[in-house]
């Protein structure tokens, strides 16, 4: 299995391959894509991508944790975190390894 990361430019550089746009307007694209996105899960809305899978923002409450180092109570404040949840499409690809 490869450690490799995939970055905007990757992305940038797959839309440029396969679409055929400008590099300038292949990078404009994956900004606008990624952007949008944020813009969209930062309102309170969740986002759907059909065969791949969907993002949505979950509060959690407050709580109280404990440093693992010196045992001590810390409480952890109310927050808002961002949960991905695979489709099925995407776990039959990924578990094929097409």
């Amino acid at each position: 299995m490869s450690a490799r990361t995939v970055t905007r430019a990757d992305l940038a550089e797959a839309v440029y391959q396969q679409v055929g746009l400008s590099r300038n307007e292949s990078a404009d694209l994956v900004e606008l894509l990624l952007n949008e996105i944020s813009k969209t899960l930062i309102s309170g809305d969740n986002v759907k991508i059909s065969s791949f899978g969907s993002f949505t923002i979950r509060e959690k409450g407050e709580r109280i944790g404990r440093n693992p180092k010196t045992g001590v109570e810390v409480p952890i404040s109310p927050r808002k975190v961002l949960v991905f949840r695979a489709s099925h499409v995407l776990k039959d690809k990924i578990n094929d390894g097409a």
